[in-house]
């Protein structure tokens, strides 16, 4: 009795951890105009209509049907702010390049995939959306820079009359937010690494850790913004439940499923089809 005592013991004390873990910043203002929007996903792209992904073209088609949208950014190496997914330009432009060696004035060099668009600043795309619909900021973490990053992202929304949110996958990002910024409402990325294909040379515990959402007592998100078809984790089920953390759904692809997360109060990130 007194090993199956102990053995209930200890996994009482793993459990109670294990939600202080869990535990998200609670209450802070400004969800209730940001969880109401659907979000494009890197702007109401279409590649037949000439509207690659992360495009003006994609961002004002997303803006001009009322969407907000979500955008990634990069910090390059004169200190402008590029809107673009991947750190290397080969998949959207189709050129042996990286986004952080990069200065402004180099990116019309830079098609996006066989179009006249090319990619855009951030500024450029905060001017499009001011006053008209929100917008969801992922910033792209790269070789160390995620402090000087979002100090830069940041240094470039002081004043801007938008409604909007920040999310990164990178913890230290969320970290530098909560410790500089912390009127602005701040997500956790993540999804399923535990998978093979979504290891990215992450080691096995981190894996784990950013799977579970185990850094939230540190970084204290206002939301957890998820891939969908993952969204079964059982950390992120405790967190809605015990918590009620918002929960964004990335990526849809499926009116029917859009529809359905939004009816259990998930605010949806959608493409490839207008809603």
């Amino acid at each position: 009795m007194t090993v199956i005592w102990a053995i209930g013991i200890a996994l009482l004390v793993l459990a109670l951890l294990w939600l202080l873990l869990l535990l998200p910043r609670q209450g802070a203002p400004g969800w209730e105009a940001l969880g109401r929007a659907r979000y494009a996903h890197r702007g109401l792209h279409s590649l037949t209509a000439g509207r690659p992904e992360n495009s003006m073209a994609a961002f004002r088609a997303a803006v001009e049907l009322g969407f907000g949208a979500e955008l990634d950014v990069h910090l390059m190496r004169d200190g402008s702010l590029a809107v673009v997914h991947d750190s290397s330009l080969k998949r959207v432009c189709g050129r042996e390049a990286v986004i952080e060696d990069l200065t402004a004035p180099e990116l019309a060099g830079y098609p996006l995939q066989g179009t006249p668009e090319t990619i855009p600043l951030l500024e450029d795309v905060l001017e499009l959306f001011a006053g008209r619909a929100p917008l969801i900021i992922e910033l792209k973490a790269e070789r160390g820079n995620a402090a000087a990053l979002t100090d830069a992202v940041m240094a470039r929304l002081e004043g801007w009359q938008g409604t909007y949110c920040i999310e990164s996958f990178h913890p230290a990002v969320l970290l530098r937010l909560k410790g500089r910024y912390p009127q602005v409402l701040r997500g956790q990325l993540s999804q399923n690494f535990l998978r093979g294909s979504e290891a990215g040379g992450l080691s096995w515990p981190v894996r784990l850790a950013l799977t579970l959402l185990l850094t939230t007592v540190f970084t204290r998100p206002d939301f957890i913004a998820y891939n969908y078809r993952d969204r079964a984790c059982p950390s992120l089920r405790l967190m809605r439940r015990l918590y009620g953390v918002r929960e964004v759904g990335w990526t849809i692809r499926d009116r029917a499923v859009m529809e359905a997360l939004e009816r259990e109060g998930v605010t949806p990130i959608f493409e490839g089809f207008v809603p």
